[in-house]
């Protein structure tokens, strides 16, 4: 009887490992096609993972709280009175750093995962318990009049993303890494922004949760929090920051959120002031499109995009993340709030997908939801600037030749200054000053 074993599969870009969080199911369910099994932690984000076999589950093939590579078998399913195979036969052993390792993972059977289609390339593993920041480039010969086949230097995620962002090329890289891989610093002298950095430190044995005195809590630094990480350094390393600063009165913008709550239309959908900052960036845009656009460094170019796809920062209990709302610029205001709505509530679920965190082209904070007036924000990599929102509160203001208390609020852009200058950033965030105060000005947009 067909006995199918569940590969872990890459459900989003290049990725090569995942924590398994929680089983949705146990030893002796059954199971239909797309059927959610597991929870997985990638760099980015929580994901379910949908079963590509109809049958009981024989075994989960490892534990909750395990990271395994792309390409693990973690579940085995089988027809109905299958009985699963002797493990020493069928679960192969963790692959040892010496071990040479099979890249090719042949596709099982007819078995489709729905959201995740085959992939084209060989899947990359690293060796779990070296784990090196880089494998240099070799080139392995092939049979006798066969070309030689290049294989393509591999990196952890974050060095590797690190490079995609700043366009460097790993297989041109002289790596200067330990057992001779290609580390961060590597990439960031390649893209002329090296900076002197600590030796790296010592990798802990084992993570600690409590010392013996309960003074200290230890908790390892993966998975969403550590690719938060590595964005920031990125960005912070190789985009001159510019941060400028607005205070203004809001209290229109209050003014106009209470009547939208009352529309119809916006029935059961959450408005808030960040809605309408939101509707103010996109508006803004029109008159300084170099806000919305990337530095490419490999091409020496500067890319204007046509579409925005608006990041909205969110914090969640396993780190930041910016998922995006594509082509935020082609919907309406209700349509905007029920956007805004739903990727909120799925980021703090923690349920946002891969394709969701890819892809962003602005991005707003709002810091202001935690009573903070105001903070400089560091550009997402691969954006050009970033709004930050601070607190409404209500303050002194002169209207006329009177001091009366208005809801006031501060914005603050941060642009990079490779290619937005001066001129650009001021003009973008006094016409996002200017919707805040008075949103009936949109008319003019």
């Amino acid at each position: 009887m067909a006995v199918n074993e569940f590969k872990l599969p890459d459900v989003g870009e290049g990725l090569t490992e995942a924590e398994i969080v929680a089983w949705r199911v146990k030893e002796g369910d059954v199971v239909a096609i797309n059927d959610i099994v597991v929870e997985i932690e990638t760099a980015k984000s929580i994901v379910e993972l949908p079963s590509p076999y109809a049958g009981h589950v024989l075994a989960l093939l490892v534990g909750e709280g395990d990271t395994v590579e792309v390409g693990t078998p973690i579940i085995r399913i089988g027809e109905p009175g299958a009985v699963p195979p002797p493990p020493a036969s069928e679960v192969p052993s963790a692959p040892r750093a010496s071990e040479p390792i099979d890249t090719n993972i042949p596709p099982e059977g007819n078995a489709t995962l729905v959201g995740y289609g085959p992939k084209q390339r060989a899947l990359k593993r690293r060796a779990r318990k070296a784990m090196p920041d880089e494998v240099p480039a070799v080139v392995v010969p092939g049979p006798v009049d066969e070309p030689a086949r290049p294989i393509r230097a591999l990196a952890k995620p974050l060095v590797r993303r690190l490079a995609r962002d700043l366009g460097v090329d790993l297989s041109s890289l002289v790596p200067t890494g330990q057992k001779g891989t290609v580390s961060k610093e590597d990439v960031l002298a390649a893209a002329g922004s090296a900076t002197p950095t600590a030796p790296p430190a010592t990798r802990a044995a084992a993570p600690v949760a409590v010392d013996p005195a309960g003074r200290e809590t230890r908790e390892p630094i993966k998975g969403v929090r550590k690719n938060m990480a590595a964005a920031m350094v990125a960005s912070a390393y190789t985009a001159p920051h510019v941060t400028e600063w607005v205070t203004v009165d809001a209290t229109a913008t209050v003014e106009l959120v209470a009547r939208l709550r009352e529309r119809r239309e916006l029935a059961g959908v959450k408005v808030s002031p960040l809605l309408v900052v939101a509707r103010a960036c996109l508006l803004a845009m029109r008159r300084t499109p170099l806000i919305n656009s990337t530095w490419d460094e490999a091409a020496q170019e500067v890319v204007v995009k046509h579409y925005v796809n608006l990041g909205i920062a969110a914090a969640t209990p396993r780190g930041l993340v910016v998922p995006n709302i594509k082509d935020a610029h082609a919907l309406s205001l209700v349509e905007l709030a029920q956007a805004l709505e739903t990727l909120t509530a799925t980021a703090r679920e923690g349920r946002t997908q891969p394709t969701d965190l890819a892809g962003g082209s602005f991005t707003i904070t709002n810091v202001g939801v935690f009573g903070v007036d105001g903070g400089t924000p560091i550009i997402n990599p691969g954006e050009s600037a970033i709004l930050c929102l601070g607190a409404i509160k209500p303050q002194p203001w002169v209207v006329g030749d009177q001091v009366v208390p208005r809801q006031v609020m501060t914005l603050s852009l941060s642009f990079d200054h490779r290619h937005v200058d001066g001129a650009t950033g001021s003009q973008f965030l006094a016409d996002v000053a200017d919707l805040v105060s008075d949103p009936a000005t949109a008319l003019l947009f």
